[in-house]
């Protein structure tokens, strides 16, 4: 166990990608906190800071078998930080653009057309509670805690009595999931409405 500790990062990359648990434990170990800082120099956010650099190792984790790193390791995660951080901007600035397009079409439109939107809406936010309703139990009670009734990871994890890093697992793995289930159905809508 010792020798993992002094190993280098190109020899953790070579054990990683034979699925070797420890290697992958001592990268998360060696990594966490300068990711975590960066993440949160970027986000100004903290929960959204671990959200980010939890799912950057939940890739190197899920890709170990095919993972090529051109670079060093370190520079190879800060790069998959600061790219997942862009995306999130990326998809939330679609997302803003969609709002804002309901936003202008329901002040400029006649009240046919408002309604017309309003079931839509409604629609939409039927769709997503039901992906939601869909998730396990707990990631389920644990997003909504999260994200509905806001509260932190770490008063969550003290109210379901778990730990804070598998409040954040759950609220990962929830975003993933709805992200794949909602993505094509958000960007369909997008396209309709671009402005």
């Amino acid at each position: 166990m010792g020798a993992i500790k002094t190993s280098s990062d190109a020899e953790l990359v070579d054990l990683l990608k034979s699925g070797d648990r420890v290697a992958y434990t001592e990268i998360y170990d060696r990594y966490i906190l300068v990711l975590l800082n960066h993440a949160y120099n970027k986000t100004r956010n903290r929960e959204e800071a671990k959200d980010v650099v939890h799912e950057v190792f939940a890739k190197l984790w899920a890709k170990r078998e095919d993972f090529n790193c051109h670079t060093n390791l370190s520079g190879y995660l800060y790069a998959s930080v600061r790219n997942n951080i862009l995306n999130q901007a990326v998809h939330q600035t679609v997302l803003d653009k969609y709002m804002s397009s309901i936003t202008r079409f329901i002040n400029d439109a006649e009240s046919y057309i408002i309604t017309d939107h309003l079931v839509r809406e409604r629609e939409l936010s039927s769709i997503i509670e039901k992906e939601i309703a869909n998730l396990p139990p707990k990631m389920r009670q644990v997003f909504e805690l999260s994200r509905k009734q806001h509260f932190t990871h770490k008063e969550i994890a003290e109210q379901l009595d778990i730990s804070e890093q598998t409040v954040s697992k759950h609220v990962t793995n929830a975003l993933r999931i709805l992200r794949v289930r909602l993505g094509i159905f958000v960007y369909l809508l997008w396209i309709i409405h671009p402005k």
